[in-house]
């Protein structure tokens, strides 16, 4: 399979990840990515997106599909049934050798188990603890939704960023890709990385919250400013953009490709590639404030010219020249050779008797000292449980015994 030879930078972390869906799962993904050691920790039912996405005749409970294969790989997976005091037990003695706990259950799950960040620094005073979920933690400021679940979608309406994409003067709409769950995920791992940095210099313990609205209105950081500075209340504006033109996205024959032409010196070197030279000393153009005010007709001017070639004829005419790319989908991606250059696709192995080889998205952190990156599969349901508690000091009776019990599987 592909995938760096050697180890990440974060080599020798070791996260305890209790996480399930994607946001959680995002976060320690990234961390994983970057050479840390990440034990996914699953209930005896195992994480529920584990039967997302299957391959055609996989029904092996313990098995997964392509969602949980995506975020999940570079882990290890072992089964503590965390409504036993063994496998709590269990729990605690790893804490005392990790660096990182990571969980995104709804607000008040860990202190009924007895497991919150303030028990678990008694057992471990250099531990950082992370916790994402919908509307933050109590700890650092109690919203009036705290106990409220919430999901990507309603991460999106609420955080702002649904309100503002959509065609103009439309309804709102949802972002195609989960942002918020992995927006989140991605400010909860720089939390992480924060706070270990700190343990590092100050040997205290940590808690990292991260609110899944909070990072949305994060990512949506215009609307605040332009509410503010210019009194606005920003809705959909389809493909353009309130403050740059031309900026947004052109019909081809073949599909649609999208122009960013913001500086008036690109501008300049768009019309005159589109054989439009005179409009670059037009006073309605000619600068940027220029064309927003003229937004409509320097649009339809741009997609006039766009619309009557194809996507790779407007990419050989301007490509290199202005900001420029063609709209793809995932065959489109598949293809391109950049994506092969960047190394942006691995290949793992599905595990049953339908699998084999297939892709999921690689790491976009590169280092040229230290390899990032998928190195392995996902785990199947509970595959390394015994291994990790004989590495954490169990011997084979004890591991024996906790199967027994059912405190792990």
């Amino acid at each position: 399979m592909s995938g760096p030879p050697s180890l990440g930078p974060l080599d020798g972390l070791v996260v305890l990840d209790l996480t399930s869906m994607l946001a959680g799962p995002y976060t320690t993904m990234i961390l994983g990515d970057l050479g840390a050691r990440i034990i996914k920790i699953e209930p005896p039912d195992g994480d529920m997106v584990r039967a997302s996405a299957r391959l055609p005749g996989d029904d092996d409970r313990k098995s997964f599909g392509g969602y949980f294969q995506s975020i999940n790989r570079n882990k290890q997976s072992i089964v503590l049934d965390l409504k036993t005091e063994a496998a709590k037990n269990v729990f605690r003695r790893m804490v005392r050798d990790a660096d990182v706990v990571v969980e995104n259950y709804r607000a008040g799950v860990m202190s009924r188990l007895g497991l919150d960040y303030e028990d678990l620094k008694e057992l471990n005073p250099r531990l950082v603890y992370g916790a994402l979920r919908g509307f933050g933690d109590a700890r650092t400021g109690k919203s009036p939704y705290e106990r409220w679940p919430a999901f990507d979608v309603v991460a999106q309406a609420m955080g702002g960023i649904m309100g503002i994409t959509g065609p103009k003067g439309g309804a709102p709409l949802k972002v195609g890709a989960g942002i918020g769950d992995t927006v989140p995920g991605l400010f909860l791992a720089v939390g992480l990385l924060a706070a270990h940095h700190r343990v590092q210099r100050t040997g205290e313990a940590q808690f990292v919250d991260v609110g899944m609205y909070d990072s949305v209105l994060a990512v949506c950081e215009r609307i605040i400013y332009q509410n503010s500075y210019l009194g606005e209340n920003p809705a959909p504006e389809g493909d353009s953009h309130p403050l740059l033109s031309p900026f947004g996205v052109f019909p081809a024959t073949d599909g649609h490709i999208a122009i960013g032409c913001p500086r008036d010196h690109f501008w300049r070197q768009l019309v005159e590639k589109m054989g439009r030279a005179e409009l670059a000393d037009d006073a309605r153009y000619k600068t940027n404030e220029d064309r927003v005010r003229h937004r409509r007709e320097v649009d339809e001017i741009v997609g006039r010219w766009t619309r009557d070639r194809s996507k790779e004829s407007i990419m050989e005419t301007l490509g290199g020249i202005i900001p420029i790319g063609p709209v793809n989908r995932a065959a489109d991606i598949v293809a391109d050779p950049h994506v092969a250059a960047r190394n942006m696709l691995a290949t793992v192995e599905q595990p049953g008797p339908e699998g084999g080889d297939v892709r999921i998205v690689n790491c976009p952190i590169h280092f040229l000292e230290s390899p990032s990156g998928v190195r392995h599969r996902a785990a199947r349901l509970g595959e390394d449980t015994a291994g990790v508690l004989a590495g954490f000091g169990y011997s084979e009776q004890e591991i024996r015994e906790l199967y027994e019990i059912g405190a792990v599987a």
